[in-house]
């Protein structure tokens, strides 16, 4: 396979330009990744998924991050679904299934095939500056079980594949890795009897795996964040949980947390090094041959089982349905009638999440 097929790029804007078709055409690119600033309306979203996948000799993954609340990037033309932590409280199967089942829906029709969520962090310091207010399902690893487990099955029925975040334990951070490196002081079995729980519980449901840039002292002695380091991809995540079939990916390799020591060329070397599949390119796109110049250093015998993996992700994903304006009114009529079933106390407002602060990158 060729090195680039772990590159998961964005895109600049709502469509396009001349350099990013020469670009991608000539790297062919695993994927891409879509912002709100990809997104005007319906039908341009899907004509910019469209020839996404023209451009590409393989099908590519199509992401986007639409969790619900203010993690919802379809916002420019679609009322977000109620946040994971309002559904949560709420503790209401139907509805997280409806939530589900509706943003599966949105997605297929728009072209996207991966959805960065559920988030499966427990919610260790809600309120806190650590990017996730609002986002998590629960602070308690069973509710995390039940709640995320019901939203990700029901977006998989879709045809949506589902990505798990953010391992080990993103909730344990108390500062936000969009700008620094976090450093959590916690040993691995400690994670193991609350963090990893969720993950081990949902595994046969899981399509990908998204690695946290945070560091774990007591478990990698090297410095590294989650997100580069063996001692978790490939020695906790693949070898002792047995996450040998999911698609491993890194977080925005773009974050403060990488490129304050890093840069995003080795950043992506040393995260397919210690046992990952992909790694987000999410801003600084354009210089990805940069980075396919580091990955060609890697042994080619590294790559046969990224491949297997890729290949297995790839053959889930259905073809996305012909665009109607009828199927798309009927998604925003059922979008409604779940935001309708959200006693007013339980909106986003009411539950001191700040939907007008959305982070562009998770």
């Amino acid at each position: 396979m060729r090195p680039s097929q772990v590159l998961v790029s964005g895109v600049s804007g709502p469509e396009l330009t001349n350099d990013e078709i020469h670009l991608f055409r000539k790297i062919q690119p695993g994927g891409f990744i879509l912002f709100t600033r990809n997104i005007v309306d319906p039908w341009q979203t899907r004509q910019l998924t469209d020839s996404l996948r023209d451009l590409c000799e393989e099908t590519p993954l199509i992401a986007i991050d639409n969790e619900g609340g203010r993690v919802w990037r379809t916002a420019p033309f679609s009322p977000a679904c109620p946040s994971a932590a309002v559904l949560g409280r709420l503790n209401k199967p139907k509805l997280i299934a409806e939530a589900g089942w509706i943003t599966g829906r949105l997605l297929s029709i728009l072209g996207i095939n991966l959805n960065l969520a559920p988030v499966l962090d427990l919610d260790h310091h809600p309120g806190s500056s650590n990017a996730l207010n609002g986002r998590c399902w629960g602070a308690f690893e069973q509710d995390v079980i039940n709640h995320a487990g019901v939203f990700n099955r029901w977006q998989r029925r879709q045809g949506i594949a589902g990505c798990a975040k953010h391992f080990p334990c993103g909730g344990r951070a108390a500062v936000d890795p969009h700008h620094t490196l976090p450093t959590v002081q916690i040993d691995q079995e400690e994670i193991l009897r609350e963090d990893i729980i969720p993950y081990t519980a949902l595994m046969p449901e899981l399509d990908a795996i998204m690695v946290s840039h945070l560091h774990f002292p007591q478990i990698d002695r090297n410095g590294l964040p989650a997100s580069l380091s063996s001692n978790i991809i490939k020695r906790l995540l693949r070898d002792r949980l047995g996450f040998d079939h999911q698609l491993v990916l890194t977080d925005d390799l773009d974050m403060g947390a990488i490129q304050q020591t890093y840069g995003t060329p080795e950043a992506a070397r040393m995260s397919i090094e210690a046992g990952g599949d992909l790694v987000l390119l999410c801003h600084q796109f354009m210089n990805a041959e940069e980075s396919i110049a580091q990955l060609e250093k890697i042994s080619p015998s590294m790559f046969y089982d990224i491949e297997i993996r890729i290949e297995r992700a790839k053959k889930r994903l259905k073809i996305p349905p012909p665009y109607s304006e009828e199927a798309f009114a009927t998604i925003m009529r059922d979008l409604s009638t779940l935001r309708e079933s959200v006693p007013l106390e339980e909106s986003e407002h009411g539950s001191g999440e700040n939907p007008a602060s959305p982070v562009e990158n998770y």
